[in-house]
């Protein structure tokens, strides 16, 4: 082996050994389920929330420890001309994010209150629905196509090409009455 090949192979042992600078740090990360409301404030205060907001997720087996309970609302509901210190999730550092974030990212789900109420766009959509179905029933009473004559073609209808006897004269053939 040359001499450059092994320096590059000693240095990707080198380097595999490293740890990721990317990953969560260990206060990041939450910790075991507040029992006592001393360990309550604490909890709350590793997560820049205030005492009285501070609301942990139920100890059920999911293993979410003492993380906050956050609401379920999109980051397309928050205010998209503050000035945000990362705009594209609309969030601030050092705040907590949701347990399930990649759900409530601005290009999944939408929690934001609609614009049009329920009852209106259902009307809507049974009205456009019941036009459509009128439509159709007329169309068939009423067809909007051109009507079309049959098929015309040359030399008698193509008499001797479609296997007719050359002997015989065909009949004349009328393609339209007067």
């Amino acid at each position: 082996m040359s001499g450059a090949l092994l320096k590059v192979k000693r240095l990707c042992k080198a380097l595999s050994g490293c740890r990721a600078a990317s990953g969560v740090s260990k206060d990041a990360l939450p910790g075991p389920y507040p029992q006592t409301p001393e360990e309550r404030v604490a909890a709350a205060k590793k997560y820049h929330l205030l005492p009285e907001d501070y609301q942990p997720y139920p100890e059920d087996g999911r293993g979410c420890g003492d993380y906050p309970m956050l609401p379920n609302r999109s980051h397309m509901e928050r205010d998209p001309w503050y000035s945000w210190d990362h705009p594209d999730l609309r969030r601030n550092w050092g705040e907590p994010i949701h347990w399930d974030f990649d759900m409530y990212i601005r290009n999944r789900v939408d929690t934001s209150p609609s614009a049009v109420d329920w009852s209106t766009m259902s009307k809507t959509l049974l009205g456009f629905l019941g036009f459509m179905l009128l439509m159709f029933g007329l169309g068939e009473v009423f067809p909007a196509y051109q009507p079309v004559a049959l098929k015309q073609f040359p030399y008698n209808d193509l008499y001797l090409e479609r296997g007719g006897d050359p002997e015989k004269q065909p009949e004349p053939v009328k393609h339209y009455e007067i």
